[in-house]
């Protein structure tokens, strides 16, 4: 596998658009947290399936027993990595990055764009991005997740297109939509 095929989430740490470097570093600790908790090793190899299908090795920070207190309510740790790997999916298979995080009842997370417009004019050819994680799920809980967070960006349909992305840790594996 080369070495464009990698996600090293540590770099979320280095910040984007929308992410500073500390949120950035944050998901980069939620995502080690979820991924250790699964028995994962550095350089497992996550699936991409649905509108995408390729493969990424992962590789993270140690993790330690003051983040494992840190990180400690489950389902809130597994949104947060899922964002993390979903900022950096977003990144290497398309021409997007997170420009904004959208306001609450939108029925997204995050308004995607190109780095050169962001200082555009807000939102022309911008993109919808909503998330989802899932500590560990089979198929079908992973398409019944899909379906239901299409559903769930349903009010917004219209001018912007969306990117669904749901993010299991246990195999690991993450399905991307484009609606």
């Amino acid at each position: 596998m080369d070495k464009s095929q990698e996600l090293i989430l540590t770099k979320l740490g280095e910040g984007l658009l929308a992410i500073t470097p500390s949120l950035g570093a944050t998901l980069a600790e939620a995502c080690a947290v979820c991924l250790e908790n699964q028995g994962h090793l550095q350089g497992v190899v996550l699936t991409v399936n649905g509108d995408f299908n390729t493969t990424f090795r992962l590789y993270w920070q140690p993790v330690t027993q003051q983040i494992l207190r840190c990180w400690n309510h489950e389902e809130f740790t597994t949104e947060q990595a899922a964002y993390g790997i979903a900022f950096m999916l977003i990144r290497q298979l398309t021409e997007f990055t997170v420009i904004e995080r959208s306001r609450k009842g939108t029925g997204f997370d995050y308004w995607l764009g190109s780095e050169d417009e962001a200082g555009e004019l807000p939102f022309q050819n911008k993109v919808r991005l909503e998330v989802s994680g899932i500590r560990k799920a089979d198929d079908s809980r992973v398409r019944a997740r899909v379906k239901q967070k299409i559903e769930q960006t349903n009010p917004s349909d219209g001018t912007f297109p969306a990117y669904i992305i749901i993010v299991e840790f246990s195999r690991p594996l993450s399905f991307i939509v484009e609606k």
